[in-house]
């Protein structure tokens, strides 16, 4: 049985098994309203039909397994007022959430690039095996976001302040060490790369210990280690709102179910819909590739406690229900 609904997404059962299958490999596979529309309704389709005994979700093109969502179409709403901005990252939880309480076996076949959207279309399952191609990361705060898609929960869940480090720094995992975090929970075949040495001295568990971000960064220029010097060096170019809001998302996430770890996302979501840094971030890195956002605040202590509690205050009736 095949439904190809969308030839961005391919749906099709195979023997027992329900079939996703990304494609869009010119953009990586990169997560759009569309996609999400066709995979989220065939979801709860093969969840009830007795003849599905699992599903299976992969990406084409062999470089990606999917790179992220579709920011700059979410961007361009966002400076327009568009319904995009709200409909995107809504329905993407809606579907996060879905997969993460799935009753069926979910296996995601993380080959290749797996960041943002595509960390929130495979994490939350039940399996998620890599390869010796998978590069895994959560970017987003240097594009003036957070980690979200479930960041919140997964990441703070991970040994040690092993997910403080991967959301602040956007640290790439590659390869095996994607399952060695716990990431993923399998890995495919054997292959050469090792675990970084700064990792295995665990300079992260003692200098990504503070109680609030300028602790950290602080501690991380005392020190004279290389690879201190290389994580401050990356958080002084990041969003310094974006590395606030990840901060707390976090600790209060450790607390958290999924529901209301995704229902935090998105009031943050939205707060970074309205402000500056997002469609800033977007520009530099995704747009004019000109590496150099003018973040506003432009450091750590001008982000506001006041802005924080806003940015983490319920939307009333516009908050996201599951």
């Amino acid at each position: 049985m095949s439904s190809k609904a969308s030839s961005e997404v391919l749906l099709e059962r195979v023997g027992n098994a329900g079939v996703i299958t990304l494609n869009r490999p010119k953009a990586l596979n990169a997560l759009n309203l569309n996609m999400i529309r066709h995979i989220y309704p065939q979801l709860k389709k093969w969840e009830e039909d007795s003849e599905t005994d699992i599903v299976i979700i992969k990406g084409v093109g062999g470089k990606a397994f999917c790179a992220g969502g579709d920011i700059r179409a979410v961007t361009d709403a966002g400076k327009a007022g568009g319904p995009l901005a709200q409909d995107f990252f809504r329905e993407e939880y809606i579907l996060n959430n879905t997969i993460g309480t799935y009753k069926k076996p979910y296996v995601a076949l993380i080959d290749g690039i797996t960041m943002g959207g595509g960390v929130g279309l495979s994490v939350h399952g039940q399996f998620r095996v890599a390869t010796e191609k998978t590069v895994f990361a959560m970017p987003e705060t240097a594009i003036g976001l957070f980690p979200d898609v479930g960041g919140g929960f997964f990441l703070p869940r991970l040994r040690g302040k092993m997910g403080l480090f991967l959301a602040l720094t956007g640290f790439r995992l590659k390869g095996r060490d994607v399952q060695r975090v716990g990431v993923a929970t399998h890995f495919v075949q054997l292959d050469k790369v090792l675990f970084d040495r700064a990792l295995q001295t665990g300079h992260f568990y003692i200098y990504i210990c503070g109680i609030y971000v300028e602790r950290i960064l602080e501690n991380l220029q005392k020190d004279g280690s290389a690879f201190a010097q290389k994580q401050a060096e990356i958080l002084s170019k990041m969003s310094p709102t974006s590395l606030k809001l990840t901060f707390r998302q976090l600790q209060l996430g450790a607390s958290l179910n999924l529901q209301e770890v995704l229902m935090m996302e998105y009031r943050l979501s939205q707060a970074c819909m309205r402000g500056h840094d997002f469609y800033e971030g977007v520009r530099a890195v995704l747009i004019d590739k000109d590496q150099s956002p003018k973040w506003k605040p432009s450091n750590l202590a001008e982000v506001t406690e006041q802005y924080m509690d806003e940015s983490f205050s319920s939307l009333g009736d516009k908050d996201l229900k599951l």
